[in-house]
């Protein structure tokens, strides 16, 4: 029989990995789940690469897509459709769309083959390489084991739809000052390299007597026409040093922490974690996965490293015996509103429901408060864009003033 690579969370929160011999992937779920292991990953040992389960993974299938093909599931088993019956409706769905389409169809089909030959749904689903992120199998599983497979789909349809709807909003919000600094550059950049040489020997009949603005422009511009390709490169090589520095474990650590200090957006950072955090969790909870289960899988959704660590140590605290209010404020890295909201779920015994409130809260504070900052970032971009090329047309202006004058 082949060997198998697992990975799993144990009841008390703990990532378990090893190898099994098995005959199947399915086996080897089925043997953890009876451990009461919640199996997070099974590939046969020695094969390559391994499965990556990033929510947002651009592949077959987006997140936009991915959260229509999870309603459109749960809408067809609601309605009394057996699991292969309604792959197979959706594949008929897909398969008069656009090209694009097609890879989604080819994706479901795969999918409803699997139901068929005898896979469970989450199994089928964990087959497909990355396109489903580990949160999104872990909850299709626990709705299995529960027996609740169509309120799992729609509730999962609906952290979909509003983690899409927070990120459009942000990235929405950052479109119109984008366009504004690019103005700014785009301005810049055709006065200096196209403009301003065209004066060059206008100006040198002044010789030493042009404006010190002048001068300065001229220099300016001089060194982009020469230049330009030290600066081009200079650009790339931060982008590529930022991206390395991201990539290691440990300097990535370390930036997440500089975020976190950075006044107004390390507050932001904070508000969206905590509000991912939260709608996660929550989510996890309603659908009947324990709670050292839910935060060991919750933690691994965070972007930011500090706040995802801070996360793992309020894990091991409730090990211990303590509150998830108690044990998140330990680690001083939570809005106390969102703190005191968990108590008082924890307190009443509705903590699912809490802390989907909380989600709730903070996705509609983060909102608010990026466009509270860009409104106030577009004035002063603004601004900044108007003195910049009042003070190059200044520099242009001013030795035709002169020399006017001179003629006279």
């Amino acid at each position: 029989m082949p060997m198998f690579r697992y990975k799993a969370v144990a009841p008390t929160g703990e990532t378990l990995s090893g190898q099994m011999e098995a005959a199947s992937r399915e086996e080897v779920v089925s043997r953890l789940q009876d451990g009461g292991n919640l199996p997070i990953e099974a590939i046969e040992a020695g094969a390559a690469g391994g499965l990556s389960f990033d929510l947002f993974r651009r592949s077959e299938m987006t997140s936009e897509r991915i959260a229509a093909f999870t309603q459109q599931l749960g809408t067809l088993l609601g309605a009394g459709q057996p699991l292969d019956r309604a792959l197979h409706l959706l594949t008929d769905a897909e398969s008069e769309g656009a090209s694009e389409d097609d890879a989604v169809r080819r994706l479901i089909v795969r999918i409803r083959d699997a139901v068929r030959g005898g896979s469970t749904l989450s199994s089928a689903l964990e087959q497909q390489h990355g396109v489903f992120s580990r949160l999104y199998v872990n909850m299709v599983r626990a709705g299995e084991v529960s027996g609740s497979l169509t309120d799992t789909l729609k509730r999962l349809a609906d952290y979909l739809e509003r983690s899409r709807q927070l990120k459009a909003t942000i990235i929405n919000a950052l479109i119109y000052p984008m366009i504004l600094v690019g103005m700014v550059i785009l301005a810049m950049v055709v006065l200096m390299i196209f403009v301003i040489p065209n004066f060059e020997p206008i100006f040198d009949q002044l010789g030493d007597r042009l404006p010190w603005i002048t001068k300065l422009v001229l220099a300016i511009a001089g060194f982009l026409q020469s230049f330009w390709w030290l600066l081009l490169g200079g650009l790339i090589g931060a982008i590529w040093w930022f991206q390395r520095e991201l990539a290691d474990p440990q300097k990535r650590v370390t930036w997440d922490g500089r975020f976190l200090e950075w006044g107004r957006i390390g507050d932001l950072v904070r508000k969206v974690e905590t509000a991912r955090l939260s709608r996660t969790l929550g989510t996890l909870l309603v659908n009947g996965v324990p709670l050292l289960t839910g935060l060991s899988i919750a933690r691994n959704v965070m972007g930011n490293r500090v706040l995802a660590d801070a996360v793992e140590q309020a894990t091991n605290s409730v090990k211990t015996g303590s509150g998830l209010a108690f044990a998140l404020g330990s680690t001083k890295r939570f809005p106390r509103l969102a703190l005191q909201m968990i108590a008082v779920g924890e307190e009443a015994g509705a903590l699912d429901t809490m802390l989907m409130k909380v989600a709730d809260t903070y996705d509609e504070d983060v909102k608010n408060s990026v466009e509270r900052f860009l409104a106030a970032m577009v004035p002063v971009i603004t601004a900044i864009m108007t003195v910049v090329i009042g003070m190059i047309m200044l520099a242009i202006i001013l030795p035709i003033l002169d020399m006017s004058s001179l003629v006279e």
